[in-house]
């Protein structure tokens, strides 16, 4: 009943309901757009600044995502992650500031640009290559714009007007300063080694440019026979002359690149003699084979021997002292093959022999490079050949397979492997062949595999002795070492922070087993290896030896700086740059290799943290080293710390001596709701895009951040649904505020001392979660943050506090004690709860801060997190409340029982009784008024012996001592209040309302006829 029989007065209109604009439906799709012309209009981000200069700096780096398309869903996890981290960091009482940038250089831009040329008929080569190279800069530019509208909708706040691209004319003259730095150290050199090569695209790649599939590969057993067994005499204590080493190997077409055999000194090997075969079989009776005791058996299957036997055993000693015919002699390949001792062989598969071919793989140029002396001693050639050329062709250095190709121009299989294995039987040195089905490189652009080939490449030396001081162990075993770029990598590596801790192990395990940087690539869209080589002497400048070095830099990056890099090709520009610097420009080749991209992306520190010019508000970082308390963070993928974190910490290694952050955060990669790789094929792919336009902005960056980012993270149409409901709950906890404080007067304000124990014990609550929160905040632990926040306002706000005092705030007179305080605390939570959304939930606590407090030029990220006064700690206080919690939940199990069985519809109908043995439990509840806190109308507490509660009685297994007895309210119903009482009735202006409800609305008459009230 909320009208009067009598009277005809609607009696919830008397009452103090809330009443908001803020809607309950949130409607970000539009209200999104609205926010962030706002914040436009305002530049917040020029507001943030100036609000927070004089601070220490949090500066979150950005690593540049590719300009060639738009922003997937890992993309878009990616950049509000950055903008949490920059929005909290602001709110904890930094200057925290994020600049965008672009990597805009490299082989996708390039590759697409070709491919709409082949579209259209051209060939790239008959192109002024400056002509295509602005092709590719449009390209570029385009997709920058595309992506910064796609970046600002996500709500990330940067200094978007000045933002980064590595193709911005300074951009490029400086990453070609930061390339001439290391050939001033001389780390920079021309060698030549073995690489992965894509013969699709026509260019080295590097190690984070490779991905790994499934390929089917021919496998062989390849013979090669002893002809010597020392090089002092013709001794043979194992018996090894005439007998095999056998090799297996995936790549047949390497083995015109064969130099020598390699084996452990930690395997037990064995002669085996072949006793029985069948008829034309490859191996057959009376071949003596030497082979891994442990992989015999499994050889012989593979060469399908009916029969053999083991005749004696094999040394190191003896195999190291050993020479073979190289398999091929017939065809010209009359070298002989040593035997070399590498730590990278094993007999977990194979034959425990590796075929070594240094032109081919990483290990075998090392062990062969390693055994350079003992080559040039044994009187064989240490040069390695140039067996393939960049078409995938077999060259005049694999005599009898010139032309051969190893892969198409299309990445398909080509018909060196056949030939060469045709060959083998032919000479009688093949014993099985097959094929494996095995994961292999294929380069993540073509998806085609990828080559190991030997060609001329630029190197940066990770362990020459670089110019400075020595480097401080960072083992903690004390002392110093030399200074090389591995080692001031390794020490940068143990200086820095890393989020989680594995990424440091997984870092540095990378920078410990690298091999030297290959930094350049055989392609034109990118910045230039900008030095010269000597035609005779080989000499590289600018360099440490050529006096007019920096002159020399200085007209390079004049040059770049004014109109790009383009400066490298025009016609002429060796002559202009060398004019007056050397006797005759003609004598020296300038480099016409472009840089690896990730050197470009890797400078980025250079042009963006050290411009106080073109990046103003990045002026004046200083990092800890330097004495300062400014920070700055990396964050990426996991996968970066083998791409951008590695090639960023080499390059400011190799140039200053430090890594370029302080802390390095990473997060997983994104699956469907089934764990499964997101793919157009299975169907499974979700577009941030699509969600934005469904759901808004703020439903995925609740997602990301109630995720456990450290892992890989799902996503699909469930969970996004789930994290809506979430969503939806924390926005109706915001509209009960909003609304309950349209009621709220400031000057009416109430002291914390004054206030009963509930409004005490809500404000101790906020200074726990305080704490809580800024730690979570501090240590980017967002799922926390959520969790906490989402916890505190579903439990602890709505189904505890806000429900108790509904019945206070709505019915009590405005003069009430117990009203004032409780607007007052809610007025705290609010803003507490409010700010500590804002960098999770960006547009939703803007909408929610400026509809309590309208402002034409506020907004809640120009606040701090709200100050909450270490005097509201109350531990007692909270202590007590614990046990008057645990003591409501046996009543409300109770009560929960009545209502399932239509006893009573709501709460206000019952009037129970508590019976209580635990001492403890019974005295927290001194001096509450347990019925208001139970939200019944009347309720009984007892103190019993213990085994005195009564049978009957509604038990909790987890609070012993504690039972309740139904009860129903007694008296009559309040009209206005909906309570039971007895005392309905007793005010005759007011005869349907209790005493309570009929004092107030005597009160509130009084102040709607103008008459001032009590």
């Amino acid at each position: 009943m909320t009208t009067s029989e009598t009277t005809g007065r609607d009696w919830s209109a008397t009452l103090y309901l809330p009443k908001t604009d803020f809607p309950m439906k949130a409607g970000l799709p539009q209200l999104e757009p609205r926010l962030l012309a706002r914040w436009e209009k305002l530049n917040l981000f020029r507001r943030l600044r100036e609000a927070s200069r004089g601070r220490a700096k949090f500066i979150l780096h950005d690593g540049p995502p590719y300009a060639n398309g738009n922003i997937h869903i890992g993309t878009a996890l990616n950049k509000i992650l950055k903008d949490v981290v920059t929005r909290s960091q602001q709110m904890l009482g930094h200057d925290s500031n994020y600049v965008p940038g672009w990597d805009c250089h490299g082989l996708p831009i390039e590759w697409q640009i070709e491919q709409e040329y082949r579209a259209k008929g051209r060939d790239k080569d008959s192109v002024p290559v400056n002509e295509f190279r602005r092709e590719c800069r449009a390209f570029a530019q385009h997709w920058i714009g595309v992506q910064m509208a796609e970046f600002k909708r996500l709500g990330v706040e940067g200094d978007w007007s000045h933002h980064y691209s590595t193709m911005d004319y300074k951009a490029e003259s400086i990453i070609a300063a930061e390339i001439m730095k290391f050939a001033m150290t001389g780390a920079l050199y021309r060698g030549s080694k073995p690489v992965m090569w894509s013969v699709v695209e026509k260019t080295a790649l590097a190690e984070a440019e490779v991905e790994y599939h499934d390929y089917q590969s021919d496998t062989v057993w390849v013979k090669f026979r002893v002809i010597r067994t020392s090089t002092e005499a013709e001794s043979d204590p194992a018996g090894l002359l005439g007998a095999s080493i056998v090799i297996w190997t995936t790549t047949p077409w390497t083995l015109p690149g064969n130099r020598a055999i390699s084996f452990s000194d930690k395997i037990a090997y064995g002669i085996y003699e072949v006793t029985a075969s069948p008829d034309g079989n490859w191996a057959r009776p009376g071949d003596r084979l030497v082979l891994a005791d442990r992989l015999a058996e499994q050889v012989m299957k593979a060469a399908k021997v009916d029969g053999f036997r083991r005749i004696g055993s094999v040394s190191a000693q003896d195999l190291g002292a050993a020479f073979c015919a190289h398999p091929l002699r017939v065809l010209g390949y009359t070298f002989p093959v040593p035997l070399l001792a590498g730590d990278h062989v094993t007999d977990e598969d194979g034959t425990g022999f590796v075929h070594t071919a240094p032109g081919h793989g990483r290990e075998d140029f090392e062990i062969w490079m390693a055994n350079a002396q003992n080559l040039i001693r044994w009187r064989i050639d240490p040069a390695i050949p140039f067996t393939v050329d960049a078409d995938g062709r077999l060259t005049k250095d694999a005599p009898g397979f010139e032309g051969r190709q190893v892969l198409t121009e299309k990445g398909d299989k080509g018909d060196a492997n056949d030939a060469v294995i045709k060959a083998l039987i032919e000479a009688g040195a093949l014993i099985a062949r097959g094929r494996l089905k095995h994961q292999y490189p294929h380069s993540w652009r073509s998806k085609k595999p990828v080559i190991f080939r030997n060609t001329p490449q630029w190197f940066i030396a990770m362990d020459k002795a670089l110019p400075g001081p020595a480097v401080a162990d960072w083992t903690g075993a004390g002392g110093t070492r030399e200074r090389t770029l591995r080692n001031l990598s390794l020490r940068a590596i143990a200086d820095t922070e890393f989020v989680p801790q594995a990424g440091q192990n997984r870092l540095r395990g990378m920078i410990e087993a690298r091999p030297d940087w290959v930094i350049s690539r055989q392609r034109a869209w990118g910045v230039p290896i900008t030095v010269f080589s000597h035609k005779q002497t080989g000499e590289v400048i600018p360099g440490p030896q050529f006096p007019r070095s920096e002159e020399l830099m200085h007209r390079i990056g004049s040059a770049i700086a004014s109109i790009g890099a383009d400066a490298w090709f025009e016609p002429g520009a060796r002559e202009r740059f060398l004019a007056g610097l050397v006797a005759d420009p003609f004598m020296w080749e300038p480099a016409t290799d472009i840089l690896d991209v990730w050197f470009d992306s890797g400078s980025t520190h250079a042009f963006t943290l050290e411009d106080a010019q073109a990046f103003p508000t990045l002026a004046g970082i200083r990092r800890q080293r330097d004495g300062g308390a400014d920070r700055v963070m990396y964050l990426e993928g996991s996968d970066q710390h083998r791409g951008w974190f590695q090639s960023s910490l080499l390059e400011s290694c190799g140039t200053r001596g430090r890594a370029p952050f302080d802390v390095v955060l990473t997060h997983g990669f994104v699956l469907d709701e089934k764990g499964l790789k997101m793919s157009k094929s299975l169907k499974n792919v979700i577009a941030p895009q699509e969600v934005i336009k469904a759901s808004g902005a703020d439903i995925l960056r609740l997602w990301v951040t109630a995720s456990d980012y450290a892992d890989d993270l799902r996503i699909g149409p469930e969970i996004i649904k789930t994290f809506a409901e979430t969503y939806r709950k924390m926005r109706n906890s915001l509209r009960w505020m909003l609304g309950t404080l349209a009621h709220y007067d400031a000057r009416q304000k109430v002291s914390v001392k004054a206030m009963p124990e509930l409004e005490q014990l809500m404000l101790h609550r906020l200074w726990e979660l305080d704490g809580i929160v800024r730690k979570a905040y501090a240590e980017y632990d967002y799922k926390r943050v959520v969790a906490t926040l989402s916890h505190f306002m579903n439990t602890d706000l709505s189904a505890f506090y806000f429900d108790i005092r509904k019945d206070a705030l709505y019915c009590d007179p405005p003069s009430s004690m117990k009203r004032k305080a409780a607007l007052e605390t809610i007025e705290q939570i609010f803003r507490a709860t409010t700010t500590w959304l804002a960098p999770l939930l960006c547009f939703t606590a803007e909408e929610a801060w400026l509809s309590r407090y309208p402002s034409e030029d506020g907004s809640v990220h120009l606040e701090a997190f709200a100050k909450i006064p270490a005097t509201w700690r109350n531990d007692d206080l909270a202590e007590d409340w614990e046990k008057v919690k645990k003591v409501r939940r046996v009543v409300t199990g109770a009560l929960e029982v009545e209502r399932a069985s239509k006893k009573i519809g709501s709460s206000l109908e019952a009037a129970p009784r508590v019976f209580i043995s635990d001492d403890e439990l019974y005295a927290a509840l001194d001096g509450t008024d347990f019925a208001e806190v139970c939200i019944t109308s009347d309720i009984a507490v007892k103190e019993v012996l213990e085994g005195l509660i009564p049978a009957e009685a509604f038990t909790l297994p987890d609070v012993p001592g504690v039972g309740v007895v139904f009860a129903k309210a007694e008296g009559t119903r309040c009209a206005r209040s909906w309570r039971f009482t007895k005392d309905v009735g007793e005010d005759a202006a007011y005869p349907e309302l209790s005493a309570r409800d009929a004092a107030a609305m005597h009160e509130k008459d009084k102040l709607a006829a103008g008459v001032d009230a009590p």
